[in-house]
């Protein structure tokens, strides 16, 4: 309402106040229906345009290794998208995909050891045919036969050439990110990366972000678990790295705590409307995350998870007080 009325008086002029002062002192003389004409044709338009606004757009950051733009809000798929053969829970990830791209989002993030993820992820892509849209981040677990599991995903995912592909978890790290180098120098990758969670082997990740020309780290960096924040997250600024934040509400625990109190009426100052935009407003407002991977099964949660890639975000005061709030709830 506050727009529309501004909206409003902004368009009425000189020439209004007078159409309107002849129009009153016309009202004695004209029907009830005349009077309502003359002040709908000064009132209408001036209101339509407000209501015709276009939607906020959605917030990216750049991947710092080239400056592609990247949406702060991803879609991760571990646990949520593993649903065997049932075409029925097929369908309805389908439409989570659809809703998610509908409402600007790109990173799709998988991996070899989420169950069927990876051909549920393909089923959904090949229905939806998102195109250039699509960031497809996958990774690579293996002891052994990397091009193998990767020539595999890439089937699976029914995609001529992955976007991101990480070390998962670290696992054979010093075999695989050199296969993954020269994919990318042959133009079969476009970026690099390696993976961590639930604040498992930092020490390792520093040491891999200090010696190998990474484009990615992801790690698990939410509300409550900000570890990250004393290296990792300065070290990939240092060293021009993107940071994808995993486990931003703890598989759901730190929704389910939140939720049992009102949102603070100051969380409306950065455009929260729920508690998931609060959570991964918090994350993505870090200077060093580049974008974070909310898993759901639900097209209401991707909704509300991609409204935190529109309007404002905190700044350093607001973070702090969002994470003392956060703390005491939890």
């Amino acid at each position: 309402m506050i727009d529309l009325v501004d909206a409003r008086h902004a368009r009425l002029g000189t020439p209004d106040v007078e159409a309107a002062t002849a129009c009153a002192q016309k009202a004695s003389t004209l029907s009830r229906r005349g009077l309502l004409r003359c002040v709908s044709g000064l009132l209408l338009p001036a209101a339509l345009p407000a209501i015709s606004q276009p939607a906020r757009p959605v917030l990216t950051k750049p991947i710092a290794s080239t400056g592609e733009a990247l949406p702060l809000i991803g879609l991760g798929t571990w646990i949520t998208f593993n649903v065997g053969n049932d075409p029925a829970a097929h369908a309805e990830r389908a439409e989570v995909m659809r809703n998610f791209f509908d409402a600007g989002g790109r990173m799709i993030d998988s991996s070899p050891m989420y169950g069927s993820s990876q051909p549920v992820i393909g089923e959904g892509l090949a229905r939806l045919q998102p195109g250039p849209r699509l960031f497809s981040a996958e990774k690579v677990w293996t002891s052994s036969d990397g091009p193998r599991q990767i020539a595999e995903s890439r089937r699976l995912w029914r995609v001529p050439r992955f976007d991101l592909l990480q070390v998962h978890n670290l696992l054979a790290w010093q075999e695989h990110l050199p296969m993954l180098f020269e994919m990318k120098r042959k133009g079969e990758l476009r970026y690099v990366g390696i993976t961590t969670s639930e604040g498992r082997r930092h020490g390792e990740v520093e040491r891999i972000m200090r010696t190998q020309p990474l484009d990615f780290v992801q790690v698990t960096y939410n509300i409550l678990d900000r570890e990250v924040e004393q290296r990792i997250l300065p070290l990939a600024r240092e060293r021009g790295i993107a940071v994808i934040a995993n486990r931003p509400f703890r598989e759901g625990a730190l929704i389910d705590a939140m939720k049992k109190h009102g949102l603070p009426p100051w969380a409306a100052e950065i455009d929260c409307a729920n508690w998931a935009q609060y959570l991964l407003k918090f994350i993505v407002s870090h200077p060093a995350v580049t974008c974070a991977i909310p898993a759901t099964s639900s097209v209401a949660h991707v909704r509300e998870n991609m409204g935190a890639a529109r309007g404002r975000l905190p700044d350093e005061a607001m973070r702090r007080r969002m994470a003392q709030h956060a703390e005491k709830l939890a």
